[in-house]
């Protein structure tokens, strides 16, 4: 059940919220409206129920079942807000708006380049689903990584961790050097460092991506400006702002500056 409340947020029920790695939570709760409508790469924000933070939580949104009518989010626990969230139990209840931002492009062909870092890892399991075609999939974790076995399902897994706890000790990128990726399209979600490295792998290959920017926001629907990121344009400084929440988080990544 998903009741619905005043400035687009619902009051959803949680079917489960269990512990998946050290830090990081699976939370799967119930919207016949979110489900249904959400794309691969979009987002949604969770509402604490204490008084004292006011800002919701922007989390990515891993999978989506319609027909069942549930949503699939996983994150990491990395402050208070994230931290009560961790602490709610099934037949629970979180407020809820979304689905937010812009999400991926899909286009067809023939084989595709996924590549996740840490908690940008989630949303490619949606977006693994739903692209049809071969599919390559690059995931990079300081350590205790996750979502593996899911996304093996839909594609090729190679794994990449700082500490060599598992897969190649190293970078993605060095990951993808060594297995000679190949693809006509890449997606792609992590951390700024990793995207800037990418961006820089494909221009050199001259193959279309799609980045989804991982950015602090404050409102998480456009209206306070905090989010916002560098993209080219043709004006006297070269660029111009535009906000992660509402114009993104998916962008070109010929269009980033970073």
């Amino acid at each position: 059940m998903c009741i619905d409340e005043n400035l687009g947020r619902s009051r959803c029920k949680i079917i489960y919220n269990n512990q998946i790695a050290e830090g990081v939570f699976e939370i799967v709760f119930e919207s016949d409206s979110i489900s249904s409508e959400a794309k691969p790469g979009q987002f949604v924000n969770l509402y604490s129920s204490s008084g004292s933070m006011l800002l919701p939580r922007p989390i990515s949104i891993c999978e989506v079942n319609p027909e069942e009518q549930w949503v699939k989010l996983v994150y990491a626990v990395v402050g208070e807000g994230t931290k009560e969230f961790s602490t709610l139990g099934k037949g629970s209840y979180i407020d809820v708006l979304g689905p937010v931002g812009n999400g991926y492009t899909i286009e067809t062909c023939e084989g595709s380049i996924l590549v996740g870092g840490g908690v940008g890892t989630p949303p490619l399991l949606e977006l693994a689903k739903r692209i049809e075609g071969k599919k390559t999939i690059y995931l990079g974790f300081r350590s205790n990584p996750y979502l593996i076995n899911e996304l093996k399902k839909y594609g090729e897994v190679f794994v990449a961790t700082d500490d060599g706890s598992e897969g190649h000790h190293g970078t993605v990128i060095e990951l993808m050097n060594q297995t000679s990726a190949i693809g006509q399209r890449i997606y792609a979600c992590g951390p700024k460092p990793m995207l800037k490295a990418l961006q820089q792998w494909a221009a050199e290959r001259n193959i279309p991506t799609q980045l989804s920017l991982e950015e602090r926001m404050g409102c998480g629907f456009g209206a306070c400006v905090g989010c916002v990121c560098k993209i080219k344009a043709d004006n006297e400084v070269g660029y111009i702002y535009k906000k992660v929440c509402k114009d993104g988080p998916v962008f070109d990544a010929k269009e980033v500056l970073f």
